[in-house]
């Protein structure tokens, strides 16, 4: 059975191989190693992994600014996809936002990643007419 829960720091071996596996082309300052302390650190508990048998298979992670609601690193490792872990960790991630009072989720995918588009599209997200930008620091 899979379960949807809050990070573990014993995870992080489990979690930085699923990002390497599913995100390669990531910069570093999106690897696990900055990402997660980075997260730890503000709303650690919007940091969410699907795990079986005390495995990880998937994550998501969430932010909220007072406003509006944000997904990240949505991942799922590909020998477990189809079976609805995604959908389980997005669900799981919005109700965590509800609970803070978020009423506005938002997203980035990356516009040559046709398969997440359609996988949000499926879940009720919807493109909306914005231009995304953005500044590394």
């Amino acid at each position: 059975m899979i379960a949807i829960l809050p990070y573990a720091e014993a995870q992080f071996a489990e979690v930085d191989a699923l990002w390497r596996t599913v995100f390669p082309e990531d910069p570093p300052h999106s690897h696990a190693a900055v990402a997660i302390p980075q997260k730890l650190a503000v709303q650690r508990d919007l940091l969410l992994v699907a795990q079986e048998d005390g495995h990880v298979l998937g994550t998501i992670m969430a932010g909220y600014d007072g406003h509006r609601g944000w997904l990240y690193k949505l991942a799922v490792h590909p020998k477990a996809r189809g079976c609805g872990i995604a959908r389980a960790l997005v669900r799981g991630a919005e109700r965590a936002l509800a609970d803070l009072g978020c009423t506005k989720v938002n997203l980035q995918v990356r516009d040559t990643n046709r398969d997440a588009a359609a996988f949000w599209a499926h879940m009720g997200y919807a493109v909306e007419p914005r231009i995304s930008m953005g500044r590394t620091l």
